[in-house]
């Protein structure tokens, strides 16, 4: 007897794990490490944290299967950027990491009807 393996989650939420993997591969073929992915803490969760060993770069991925509620960088509302600031200085304490350059990225990622993703990189949108 054999099993099928069926993809885990709503397919909103596989979507979004979708768009954070591509969002992921783009940033490291720019040249940017991986530091953290979905790193959570009390108050929320970071998407990606990545560095090009002088900069760190804090990335919010936004993915949406089409532009009914907007476009998906539009989610990023003052009240989100406020609370990944705050997050953000909690994982600095959380690795000992002290001063550095910080930027913080957005990468808006639409998906076509046929699930192809077209991504777009917003380097220091806030």
């Amino acid at each position: 007897m054999s099993t099928v393996a069926r993809p885990v989650g709503a397919p909103h939420l596989r979507l979004g794990r979708r768009g954070e993997r591509l969002a992921a591969q783009y940033l490291q073929k720019l040249g940017f490490v991986v530091l953290s992915r979905n790193w959570r803490c009390r108050e929320g969760e970071l998407d990606l944290v990545l560095t090009d060993g002088d900069l760190l770069v804090v990335c919010e991925v936004k993915t949406r299967a089409g532009e009914n509620y907007g476009h998906p960088a539009e989610a990023v509302t003052p009240e989100k950027v406020s609370r990944i600031r705050r997050i953000t200085g909690q994982w600095l304490r959380s690795f000992g990491v002290g001063w550095c350059p910080i930027r913080f990225d957005v990468v808006a990622i639409l998906a076509s009807p046929a699930g192809e993703l077209r991504l777009r990189h917003y380097p220091g949108a806030f």
